[in-house]
């Protein structure tokens, strides 16, 4: 994931600060040369980087920070807010068109992720409730239209395309026709890249720009090309002036600088980052969610989000009935993992949880181990998944060949599943509340609810 190897190196320079009652003004800037080197290592711009540790020294040197009772919270605090500040301070939202429809000019270098990430977008907003349109604007590209195409149908998204032989400007202009024609509120417009910023594609985007006049020009950038991401970001805008910017690969990249410093040297917001290679691997950008992750504090606002978004609030309920009955069976088991698993890896998904990005790099987690169990209670007989207890050493025989699992594999998720169910009554029932107090565990003032 993205900081990772930042995350590190910030948090040993807090330590230091942390292991110190007090401290002097050598302390903070010894921190903060550390800090420094940690953000170029991340290939942040040098006068990025530069420029963030002076503002933070400066506030952290003040008397009112060196005479507080926790020094260290206090020059960590100041570097989360700066944080946020050079990354944008606040989310910025796509444009809306006060009349319909919203135009959505996408451009970049070719392999970007320019093409796919018109799908993400456009998958979010449908999600959201909106009717957008994916345009194939691309017409110089082998197979760039039927792309769009893919990427389209997967996120269940119409394509309009003229073919090769039309200009992109009587593509667009017809596209945006057809939009207003058909009650489409979004148009996402697919345009050519480049393997590099040329002139005769700035030519293309400027004619593009100037006949339909996009309400937003979003320019996708490939987190992991580092510090050409930051040069690239500066071209497009100087010469097309870009509204904002989609973060690609940004879970690919363990420095990633281009997130800290896009921002700050076009002074153009990030709008989303790309974290996957799955359609749904799309998040809006959230500069003070993105700073409390490199800090090492977690991320539960995104974590919440997610969960609402993967989860299916009527198979919960019937979850929660089946616990409150101590009913629990393979059913439930198997629902609880493809949910779970709709979040994404299970690894980023616990790094979101404050304080546990550092102790994750010692734990092995082997995401083919919940294959194994998805392949072993479907191999079960309905019968067998609502009834547990009826599965003998005959049965775990044929359950075990029919997964290509070990009939001792079998044997464990038979255990883990009766752990569970042993767990579950315990916390339910009279004496829940007294058990959960005594494990230092408040529960909630109107009862127990496991969802």
């Amino acid at each position: 994931m993205a900081f990772e190897g930042l995350s590190e190196k910030l948090e040993n320079a807090f330590k230091k600060l942390r292991s110190k009652g007090s401290l002097t003004e050598a302390d903070v800037r010894d921190a903060m040369r550390e800090v420094r080197l940690a953000l170029l290592e991340a290939d942040v711009n040098y006068k990025v980087a530069k420029d963030f540790t002076t503002t933070v020294t400066e506030r952290a040197i003040g008397a009112k920070v060196m005479e507080s009772l926790t020094p260290a919270q206090m020059v960590i605090k100041i570097v989360n807010e700066e944080l946020i500040e050079l990354m944008g301070g606040t989310r910025t939202r796509l444009a809306s068109a006060a009349r319909p429809p919203t135009v959505v000019m996408m451009c970049g270098l070719q392999g970007s992720g320019k093409t796919t990430h018109c799908a993400k977008i456009a998958l979010m907003l449908k999600k959201q409730g909106n009717r957008p349109l994916l345009v194939a604007c691309d017409i110089y590209r082998p197979a760039a239209i039927k792309q769009l195409q893919v990427v389209g149908e997967q996120a269940g998204v119409p394509v309009f395309e003229m073919g090769t032989q039309n200009s992109p400007v009587t593509i667009a202009k017809e596209a945006v026709k057809l939009a207003k024609d058909h009650g489409y509120d979004y148009v996402f417009l697919d345009t050519a890249g480049r393997l590099h910023v040329d002139e005769e594609l700035m030519t293309e985007l400027k004619s593009i720009k100037s006949e339909v006049k996009p309400h937003e020009i979003l320019l996708v950038v490939d987190a992991m090309t580092g510090q050409d991401a930051v040069n690239v970001a500066a071209s497009f805008n100087e010469a097309l002036g870009i509204d904002g910017m989609v973060l690609t690969k940004l879970d690919g990249d363990t420095r990633g600088g281009a997130a800290l410093s896009a921002r700050s040297v076009t002074g153009k917001p990030i709008k989303f980052v790309g974290v996957g290679e799955k359609i749904e691997d799309l998040e809006d950008f959230h500069p003070d969610r993105m700073a409390s992750r490199i800090l090492g504090m977690g991320d539960m606002l995104s974590l919440i989000e997610k969960a609402e978004t993967a989860l299916d609030e009527k198979k919960a309920l019937e979850l929660e009935k089946k616990i409150r009955q101590n009913k629990l069976d393979f059913n439930d088991l198997y629902d609880q993992i493809v949910q779970v698993r709709k979040m994404g890896s299970i690894r980023d998904t616990l790094s979101m949880l404050p304080g546990m990005g550092k102790k994750l790099d010692d734990v092995e987690i082997d995401e083919r181990k919940f294959d194994h169990i998805l392949a072993i209670i479907t191999s079960m007989t309905p019968k067998e998944r609502s009834n547990p207890e009826i599965i003998n050493p005959s049965r775990k025989r044929r359950i075990a060949a029919g997964s290509g699992q070990q009939v001792e594999n079998v044997n464990r998720v038979l255990k883990q599943l009766r752990d569970m169910q042993a767990m579950l009554k315990q916390f339910s029932g009279k004496g829940a509340k007294k058990k959960l107090r005594r494990m230092g565990i408040n529960p909630p003032p109107g009862g127990m609810n496991f969802m």
